[in-house]
């Protein structure tokens, strides 16, 4: 004889799992406990979650912190400084004309700074967005882990139970 049980609310498996109250727990903890009952599987993935709520300041940041952290942008900046320096050294001189940023670099020291000053923090806010990631995906890890210890919790209880009736059975028929 298989009996179906009604699905539990919230708080009874809070009390049942747990031993505590639901208005005790913790959000992430009511939000499991919620999900369980409901029957409902986990939202989104933690990068899907991150990506959901990104602003366009945001994915430009993670664009340019990818490119501008690359060993492609680091050669292609080496041949650029080598091709200025090139330049503003002996072949203009050659054409007849004078460098336009001749030895120190003056122009380029500037060009190199203002990048810099704005590089550095549109990096930082990639890495900041990163950070909200991790934590995204903590939060997801968490949930997953403590529905994954409530449900082996839940099945134990049940198989104890069935070891229970099947002993009362197996008495029974002595």
């Amino acid at each position: 004889m298989i009996m179906h049980k009604t699905p539990k609310t919230p708080d009874e498996l809070a009390q049942e799992l747990l031993g505590r109250l639901f208005e005790e727990l913790d959000g992430e903890e009511q939000r499991v406990l919620q999900r369980i009952a409901s029957g409902t599987l986990l939202g989104r993935d933690a990068h899907e979650e991150a990506a959901a709520h990104a602003t366009f300041g945001q994915r430009l940041a993670d664009r340019v912190a990818a490119i501008g952290g690359s060993w492609g942008f680091i050669g292609g900046f080496v041949v650029v400084l080598l091709g200025w320096m090139l330049v503003n050294s002996r072949v203009l001189e050659s054409l007849g004309i004078g460098p336009f940023d001749a030895y120190p670099y003056i122009f380029l020291n500037l060009i190199l700074s203002m990048l810099a000053a704005i590089q550095a923090p549109v990096i930082m806010m990639s890495q900041n967005r990163q950070s909200e990631k991790d934590r995204i995906a903590a939060r997801h890890d968490y949930e997953v882990n403590l529905r994954t210890q409530l449900e082996i919790i839940r099945l134990h209880r049940r198989f104890d139970l069935l070891l229970e009736r099947l002993q009362i059975v197996i008495e029974g028929d002595d």
